[in-house]
């Protein structure tokens, strides 16, 4: 139990808990002269036992300028208490019944959010092993019984002063990341924003509306989370197998744009592409064979690399029309030295092509792109990527419903 300090207010006369807000208008605010109170006003919480105690401590702090305080004499509420009203610092008694000081700062300190909260510890008692204790559990100051009003406003300023620098610490730091995250959002969007504006470039060189390379680019990240990979590489090769088709930016028009069948010759050009938006991409200075079937260093390489989507994007690009069995272009790469976004965006860009209508070819039934898409199985395509395909067939068809292309009907000719 702690020692009363004598008062000429019975203690009858006051409740054991109070609020600044139960004050009348003008009570205890600081003078003008008191510029330690100006500066800061910070609320004060009393812990004691002893309604005597916190009365006269009140009362001194009153008089330094301090108006804002929470006080209780029933030790079992205080942890509580300290949670709802956040005290700006605590003046915490040691030897009280149910819970004593030290529980209530261990209570405390074990809360995060309490880690910078000072609490000044009054005690009538000299056992340095308490003193020990209370360091350890985070204690900030000491404060002997019967308090001396010459210590006890410094001490509750100092406190205050510390709180209120930690305080704006906090504050600076989640506005910079507030800030950091925003600009990150809008970093984002405007590459997401620069990539489809140059896929649609490509895909505007022969297609009236682009969406060509937004459906190829939800059917790869559809296909992508079915093989249960991370979602940051299911995002990624959503947005760069949307640049699948770039190097035609690169074909000449008299070839791209030719109506009818292309010449042998012509066909090569057209298979150029896949290369040539290798290098409007990313342009390479080894051999490309050799690059390519490196491609597990290079995914390892990816995860510490800040241009990952772009050389995810650019390996889509060169490889997206290779066939598992090895008789695709321009290397003739086969099965899993195929990289992985490669493979996938395989099966999206063939089925994409089947089931979209173009002003010189009909879209063929879904079920018809299905049954062409199987025939490839093992040959043109990776039979584990051709069953996520299928496992996500219904996101596919709701995908290409919503992007659907509207063109001139192709024609028959007159015979």
């Amino acid at each position: 139990m702690s020692t009363p300090i004598p008062t000429a207010t019975p203690p009858n006369a006051f409740p054991t808990s109070e609020s600044a807000a139960s004050m009348p208008v003008g009570h205890g605010k600081p003078t003008v002269g008191n510029t330690a109170a100006r500066s800061l006003h910070g609320k004060i919480m009393i812990v004691d036992d002893e309604i005597a105690n916190v009365l006269v401590a009140k009362k001194h702090l009153e008089r330094a300028g301090y108006y804002m305080f929470e006080t209780t004499t029933d030790s079992s509420v205080a942890v509580n208490l300290i949670c709802s009203t956040r005290p700006d610092v605590v003046l915490l008694d040691i030897n009280m019944p149910d819970v004593n000081g030290v529980e209530i700062l261990r209570q405390v300190r074990h809360r995060p959010e309490f880690r910078h909260l000072p609490i000044l510890i009054l005690t009538a008692n000299n056992d340095a092993e308490i003193k020990h204790s209370c360091l350890e559990l985070g204690a900030t100051d000491f404060l002997v019984k019967p308090v001396d009003p010459m210590e006890l406003v410094p001490r509750v300023r100092n406190s205050l002063q510390i709180k209120s620098y930690h305080d704006q610490l906090e504050n600076h730091a989640a506005d910079l990341e507030e800030k950091i995250s925003q600009r990150t959002a809008d970093l984002e969007k405007s590459r997401r924003e620069v990539i489809y504006c140059l896929a649609r470039a490509a895909e505007l060189r022969d297609n009236d509306t682009g969406n060509h390379v937004i459906r190829v680019g939800r059917f790869a990240g559809l296909i992508a989370a079915q093989l249960d990979l991370p979602q940051w590489y299911v995002e990624d090769v959503e947005l760069a197998a949307q640049l699948h088709d770039v190097g035609k930016i690169a074909v000449p028009d008299a070839i791209l744009l030719k109506p009818g069948c292309l010449e042998p010759e012509e066909f090569e050009v057209i298979k150029s592409h896949v290369k040539l938006g290798r290098q409007i991409i990313k342009p390479h200075t080894i051999n490309d064979a050799d690059l390519i079937r490196r491609h597990a260093d290079i995914g390892c390489e990816m995860l510490r690399d800040g241009s990952s989507l772009m050389r995810l994007a650019a390996s889509i690009a060169q490889t997206h029309h290779e066939k598992y069995d090895g008789s695709g272009y321009p290397i003739g790469l086969a099965g899993e030295d195929i990289p992985l976004e490669g493979r996938i965006t395989a099966v999206a860009d063939v089925y994409d092509a089947l089931a979209s209508e173009r002003p010189y070819k009909k879209a063929l039934p879904r079920q018809k792109c299905f049954d062409i898409l199987e025939e490839g199985r093992g040959t043109h395509f990776d039979p584990n990527v051709l069953d996520a395909f299928f496992r996500a067939s219904k996101d596919i068809v709701r995908v290409q419903v919503e992007f659907m292309d509207f063109c001139t009907p192709a024609t028959t000719p007159a015979s």
